[in-house]
This record gives structure tokens, sequence and C-alpha cells, in this order.
């Protein structure tokens, strides 16, 4: 598969391809001039100063999820659809993955893709767009890559056992060490210890939508991984997410 990664993708979306993607859905000229208007508004630092925009969305801007994935929908989701569609693939905003059975499908697929970015002036990410290897029982060779990120996941080589009980090994997903470090930082500041005037029940209300939050999301799969997040905090240990 390709993990595909676009490098600087808020920075530098390209604002005149942007607007003639949006007038395809947009016909109001007052919507239309708003949005430039919103995209050309210079950018003040934290001296005053003024700071013209000729290219990019601000992150967190109010709009710019949406403008965004208008603008991959004819980037990369309709050409993908129209050019390999042999080649499944996950999109997340800017986070790509495109499926392939042979590296050299996967060689083929990326080389033109790195051809379609510059059509629409971006940039494949050099070191982090790279070819991975879905090792298994079933796909034991030997590759550089045999792992990638996914929204908050990582996907590797793990064992699994079958309905006769027996171990084999399988590509699954677990809460990435990124993810889990988060986690633990987060817990951290929640000073446990030091929140003597409390009542188990008042931390109990206050907390536990967060830590469920992180059991809901990332327990779905290896659960054991969320053991070193959420001992502090279950006083069996966290036996319960076994």
């Amino acid at each position: 598969m390709i993990d595909v990664d676009i490098k600087a993708f808020f920075d530098t979306i390209d604002h005149e391809l942007l607007l003639k993607a949006v007038s395809v859905h947009i016909s109001e000229p007052w919507i239309l001039l708003y949005i430039k208007r919103w995209l050309k508004a210079p950018m003040e630092n934290s001296q005053g100063q003024l700071i013209e925009r000729e290219r990019g969305l601000p992150q967190g801007g109010v709009i710019s999820p949406i403008l965004a994935n208008l603008f991959l929908h004819y980037a990369f989701d309709r050409w993908m659809g129209k050019n390999f569609p042999d080649a499944p693939y996950e999109r997340y905003a800017d986070d790509l993955l495109v499926h392939v059975k042979t590296k050299r499908r996967a060689e083929e697929i990326l080389e033109a893709l790195k051809q379609r970015m510059t059509e629409v002036k971006l940039e494949l990410h050099p070191a982090k767009t790279k070819l991975v290897y879905c090792k298994d029982s079933n796909r034991n060779g030997e590759f550089s890559q045999i792992r990638f990120d996914f929204l908050g996941f990582t996907f590797a080589p793990r064992y699994a056992r079958n309905k006769s009980n027996q171990k084999f090994n399988s590509f699954l997903p677990a809460a990435s060490d990124r993810a889990v470090k988060r986690m633990g930082k987060e817990l951290r500041q929640f000073r446990l210890h030091l929140q003597t005037g409390k009542t188990i029940t008042e931390l109990a209300e206050y907390y536990n939508p967060v830590i469920s939050g992180w059991i809901n999301y990332y327990g779905r799969f290896y659960r054991g991984t969320l053991k070193s997040c959420v001992w502090a905090t279950d006083e069996r240990g966290g036996k319960s997410l076994g």
C-alpha cells in the first residue's frame, strides 16, 4: 500500500484552483467574493505586522476543513477514480492511504500521484510518503516498511487467534505510540493525587467522559495498549481493559 503525505498541505493550497473548485458548486457571486476575501485576508504576527497571504488556508479556520476537502475531492478523489479504479483508498482530510496488490503497481501509482500533485501545485512529502508491505501469515516476504499510522492507530503485524484458538500473524491496528503518549500526558495533567478535596463520584463525573472516549475509540483493537494510560484511574489496575 501507499502511505501518502502531502507536504504542508494547508499552507500551500493554490487559491485560484480552490476558487475554481468552489465555483463548480456555488454560483452566487457574493458568496464567492466573501470566500476570496477570506482567503486573501492578511495574517497578523505577534509583532503586529500584516503578512499577505498568496496561498494556503489558515489551520483552525472556520471553513478551512470544508474548502480543503473540496480541493482534494477534485485534486485526488475524482482523479483516482478516473485513472486508478482498481486501487481503493481511504482519505480523511489530507491523510491518504492507497491499497494495491503488487509493489510494481504501487510504484506506478506513486509516480503518477507525484505528477498529479505537481499539476495541482502541491508536493508529496519525500520522507513521509512511503510504500508499506502489510505483512502477515499469508504475506511473509521481507520489506523495509511494514507499519504505518492512520487516525491515531498504528497498523502493523500482530499476533491474533483464530476460531480454534491457534495463534497466527495478522495485520492489525492498535493505539499508536504517539496517541498513548498524548493520553498519558493528559492524565498527568489531571493531577488526581492532589485533588483530595473531591469525592470519587465527583472525580468520576468529571473525568469519565474523557477516559471513556479514549477506551471507546482506541479500545476497539488491542485494548491492552491502553493499560499504561488508565492504570492510575482504575483501582483494579486496568484489568477491565484486558
